[in-house]
């Protein structure tokens, strides 16, 4: 069993082939990077039309380093949920067209499962069942993961993503666009106990709640005053990489402090991590340390796995196996349905 996995969620562009027993047999990603850096973040309008422009060369490409044809594929999934309208909208358009044409199922993928479904894909064979956290540039979320496709909300942010409050605060700091890769390089040279930035909830034994909008600001004022307009050219060097290293570790403690509280509600002792933030060096190193002194089974997904890519989309065998495939009247769903 051979599938064609789409994802086009966000501003990257990707497709795979995946097959059963569980292999990746090729991934593919367009990033649109350079198209959203001189704005520090995506612009939807700009993410959906490059979409339309790279989306069958991207499939095409996908194809090719499998050595298959379109006619060898069992069935085309792509993910519908959550996303940026447009951009969610011309996957699932592609994938309909080659359903029609091929004559082959149409699989509805979520793209938050298929982060976590990420750690699966890297070879983590018994991970469920789990506690999920989802971190991300749009996302930052926590789920008790029964199976890999039965997953129950147990709470997330209140405002921002942590992914999100990376890129902005990487724009107070005049660092480049993707904001955490820019502050995680800036942070090496700095110090992390250079500024108390605050810590929202992690106080707070009884929820799973995180808020990154506050621990903003705060950067914000500690640039700049009140009344001020923050100007990133005035910093030292010095001065950025302490505001960088401090705030990464501020983001870093409300996640692990609430990933431990999601453990303990739940009882379970495994956890799995999955999103573009979790590429960050000092989010992994934080994770293993402390699950490694609680005893807690820990397993995050590999870089080239935590950023957008439809390899994690192989979720879709696990749907397909379980009889569920869609109607081409299928619409896509841009927000989160808990």
């Amino acid at each position: 069993m051979k599938l064609l996995v789409i994802e086009t969620t966000c501003d990257e562009t990707a497709a795979a082939i995946v097959a059963e027993p569980l292999t990746v047999l090729s991934s593919v990603v367009a990033s649109q990077d350079a198209l959203h850096k001189h704005y520090g973040g995506v612009v939807p309008e700009i993410a959906s039309r490059a979409h339309v422009e790279r989306i069958l060369p991207v499939i095409d490409e996908a194809l090719r380093r499998a050595n298959l044809e379109l006619s060898q594929i069992d069935a085309v999934a792509v993910a519908t949920t959550p996303g940026l309208a447009g951009s969610l909208l011309v996957g699932l358009s592609a994938a309909k067209a080659l359903c029609l044409a091929i004559g082959k199922p149409l699989v509805a993928i979520d793209h938050l499962q298929a982060h976590i479904y990420a750690c699966k894909v890297a070879g983590a064979e018994d991970l469920f069942p789990c506690v999920g956290l989802v971190v991300s540039g749009g996302h930052s979320g926590l789920y008790r993961c029964n199976d890999a496709l039965d997953f129950k909300f147990l709470g997330g942010t209140v405002d921002d993503a942590a992914g999100e409050a990376f890129d902005k605060v990487a724009v107070l700091l005049g660092l480049p666009y993707p904001g955490g890769p820019s502050i995680e390089r800036a942070a090496k040279a700095g110090s992390a106990d250079a500024h108390s930035f605050p810590r929202a909830f992690v106080h707070d034994r009884d929820k799973v709640i995180f808020s990154f909008s506050g621990l903003k600001t705060a950067v914000r004022y500690q640039i700049a005053p009140v009344g001020e307009t923050p100007r990133p050219e005035s910093l030292s060097p010095k001065t950025i990489a302490d505001l960088a290293a401090s705030f990464q570790e501020a983001v870093v403690d409300c996640l692990v402090d609430k990933s431990l509280v999601a453990v303990e509600m739940t009882g379970l002792r495994t956890l799995a991590i999955g999103g573009g933030v979790a590429a960050n060096g000092r989010l992994r190193s934080r994770f293993e340390e402390t699950c490694r002194q609680r005893n807690i089974r820990l397993f995050i997904a590999p870089k080239n796995l935590c950023t957008d890519n439809a390899a994690m989309g192989a979720i879709a065998l696990e749907r397909l196996k379980a009889g569920l495939v869609e109607p081409l009247t299928l619409d896509v769903r841009p927000g989160v349905v808990r």
